[in-house]
């Protein structure tokens, strides 16, 4: 059976997250440094069965897209040049890395550790996975 991707893609690091094959948990999988992400994902598609590639959408309160948009929309274009038969979904991603902080601190991680900005992502990726497979 497959699992599900997804992404926290940021400029800088990019949070990845993981299904299990049954597509029910999602787990923090890593972060990467942003500029590594299609070799890592390469690498990933050829070690492990994947069918779906979720990628967060971030956006205003108002429903338009943020500032960060620009960066995924480039990021998606690569993608599907590299890996035309993968299906991409967009999955909203509002306030979840407020709510991996919280998890964090809800989980008693210590603030150094809160302060851990790739764990973050890797929280946040773990969320939006999550919030796909409930949908």
């Amino acid at each position: 059976m497959a699992r599900i991707l997804a992404l926290d893609y940021g400029t800088k690091r990019t949070g990845i997250a993981v299904s299990d094959e049954m597509k029910i948990i999602a787990s923090g999988l890593t972060t990467v440094d942003t500029r590594d992400l299609m070799k890592f994902l390469e690498s990933y598609f050829v070690s492990e069965n994947v069918e779906l590639v979720v990628v967060g959408e971030p956006k205003q309160m108002d429903n338009s897209a943020s500032q960060s948009e620009v960066a995924i929309s480039e990021f998606i274009k690569k993608f599907t040049l590299k890996f035309p038969v993968m299906q991409l979904k967009r999955v909203d991603e509002r306030f979840t890395s407020k709510m991996a902080v919280k998890t964090m601190i809800d989980s008693g991680l210590k603030k150094k550790k809160r302060q851990n900005k790739a764990l973050v992502d890797e929280i946040s990726a773990t969320i939006i996975l999550q919030s796909y497979l409930y949908s």
